[in-house]
Parts: C-alpha cells; sequence; structure tokens
C-alpha cells in the first residue's frame, strides 16, 4: 500500500516512522514543519487540493492522520478558535474527501477529550455521547463527525495521554523535574491511562494490515472500490489506570529520581481556562476483539520508554 501519514514530525508520526522501517508498504511522511536531517513532504492538510494532488502523484490508498491541534489551553482563546476548527475538523474532513475520492482509507486519531461533561466511573465506550469540557475536546469531535459525514471507509481511534521519546510530553517533563526538583505537587483528581506512542503506532499498523488484506488486490495494487467493513470509532490506550499522580511516581521511580518528595494535590491548586475530564479511562475491548489487538500495562511500556530515553 501507499500510506500517507500527517503530523509525521510529531510523537506518533515519529514512531511510524520507525515501524515504517520495516514494513514492505511504501510510506509518504508530511507535516507543516521541517526537521532537520528528517526526509519530510511538505503538506498543508487544510489545503483540499493540495491533498488531492500529493494522493494523485503517489497513489495514495490510506491516509494515518497524526496532525492536530493539541495545545489544549491555548485553544480556549476565542482569537485562535477559527484555527484550532480548522486543524481539527475540516483538515480530517478535508483528508475523508480525499480517500473517498479513491475508496481508500482514513485512520484518524482523535482524544478522550471528547468525554468529561458527565460524572461517571467506568470505561468509555465508543458509542458513549461525547460531552467535551472544552475547545480542543469539541473540536476533535466535530472532526469524528465530519469525517463520518463523508462516507469514506474510516477507522477513528480515540487515545489519551500520549507519551514518548519524540517531543514534549508528560514524561519527558517529569523526568527533567523529578531531577532537578526537592518536592513537586501533581494532580490526583484526574484518572485514565497513560499511552505510549510506539504502542499506538503497532496498533495502527495493525490495522493497516488488516485493511490491505480485506480491500487491496495484492496483484494489482490498486483500491478496490468496497467498503471496509470494518469501519468505525475504536478506542485505545495502555490497559490499566491511574492518576497524574501515581504516572509522575512511576516516572521518578524508573528514572531513579525518587529523591524528589511528589504529593497529590488538587486540580483546583492549579487553575486552567479549561476543566480537563475527571476520569477519561478508555474501554478497549472493541479494538481487542476486532482487530486482535494486544494491549501492553501502562508501566510496563513507560519503563521501556524511559529506558529508551536514559
Amino acid at each position: 500500500m501507499n500510506i500517507l501519514v500527517t503530523g509525521a514530525n510529531g510523537q506518533l508520526g515519529n514512531e511510524m516512522r520507525i515501524l515504517a522501517e520495516e514494513s514492505q508498504d511504501n510510506y509518504i511522511f508530511t507535516d507543516v514543519n521541517k526537521v532537520e536531517g528528517v526526509e519530510t513532504t511538505y503538506l498543508d492538510i487544510t489545503d483540499l487540493d493540495a491533498i488531492r494532488t500529493i494522493v494523485k502523484e503517489h497513489n495514495v490508498n490510506t491516509i494515518v492522520n497524526c496532525a492536530a491541534w493539541t495545545n489544549v489551553d491555548g485553544a480556549e482563546d476565542p482569537e485562535m478558535y477559527g484555527l484550532v476548527e480548522k486543524l481539527n475538523a475540516t483538515a480530517p474532513e478535508n483528508l475523508a474527501k480525499a480517500m473517498t475520492e479513491v475508496g481508500g482509507l482514513l485512520v484518524h486519531i482523535s482524544t478522550d477529550y471528547v468525554f468529561g461533561a458527565e460524572s461517571y466511573n467506568t470505561p468509555c465506550k465508543e458509542d458513549q455521547t461525547g460531552t467535551p469540557t472544552g475547545v480542543y475536546g469539541l473540536t476533535k469531535l466535530h472532526g469524528e463527525q465530519k469525517i463520518i459525514a463523508t462516507g469514506c471507509n474510516y477507522v477513528i481511534i480515540r487515545t489519551a495521554w500520549l507519551y514518548s521519546e519524540f517531543g514534549k510530553n508528560f514524561c519527558k517533563t517529569m523526568m527533567n523535574l523529578t531531577a532537578t526538583k526537592p518536592e513537586l505537587k501533581v494532580v490526583f483528581d484526574q484518572v485514565g491511562t497513560p499511552t505510549y506512542a510506539l504502542d499506538l503506532a503497532k496498533a495502527i499498523t495493525i490495522v493497516l494490515a488488516d485493511y490491505s488484506q480485506s480491500v487491496i488486490s495484492t496483484e494489482r495494487q490498486r483500491v478496490e472500490k468496497s467498503l471496509y467493513s470494518k469501519s468505525g470509532i475504536y478506542h485505545y490506550s495502555n490497559e490499566g489506570v491511574c492518576s497524574w499522580f501515581d504516572f509522575t511516581k512511576m516516572i521518578a521511580e524508573y528514572n531513579g529520581t525518587t529523591a524528589c518528595k511528589v504529593q497529590p494535590c488538587y486540580s483546583s491548586d492549579f487553575p486552567s481556562p479549561v476543566k480537563r475530564p475527571s476520569y477519561s479511562v478508555l474501554d478497549k475491548a472493541k479494538i481487542k476483539s476486532v482487530f486482535g489487538v494486544e494491549v501492553p500495562y501502562w508501566t510496563d511500556s513507560l519503563k521501556k520508554c524511559i529506558n529508551n530515553l536514559k
């Protein structure tokens, strides 16, 4: 298959690059940002014509969308709403339209932030009504809705608390802070599950392999004009449950920086322009059942990531 990856210089995109090295598929990695020494094709996914052009040039039959506006607090700036909506809703719709036109598949990454306004304490299922508490979650929910409305083949994967060896993320920040600060306060009233981006990337490649076997002619290497029976919304994070406080404690332990005293605190101790979900554990039964994905426990994956960073 010819697979186009957007947001290729972000956390998940970089993990997709690693897996692509051992793949027989042809990957085209795109982003609006260049990184020195990393081969990247420029693509503005808010430009539908630009997407159509690159899809035609490379005979793309699958897109993995790793691009998004992810600054949760920054999204609350009223002056930024138009841009956030454009990146998180209109751009995914553009990608879906491009795949509809060639009968291809769009794998789109969404978020646990589509939930949060209602009080619950059981893992969120895919058919649960979205109740976002802020602009980021709202625009990501709009993106899901716009993709589905195009009628394309799609797999939307909601994930949570993403971290990796690449870019800025909670794990790397806490590795640094626990190594340089004598004491930290971290919220314990927000509960979810960390997700190692490499694990998510592996799950995506399982979906891609299944799609290839289902609707791609291996002899002619072209997209068959048929619907993908496994189109739908899925959830993926690592297994288990923890708070940000628990997450930080394990980061410090695996990083060997336990001299830092990590104290639990309430979210109200750190005022924010947006209310984050207090419970956003994702139910992963569907992706495990439909695609046979095996999901590692969060502490096991965290240890691997920190060992790589060290």
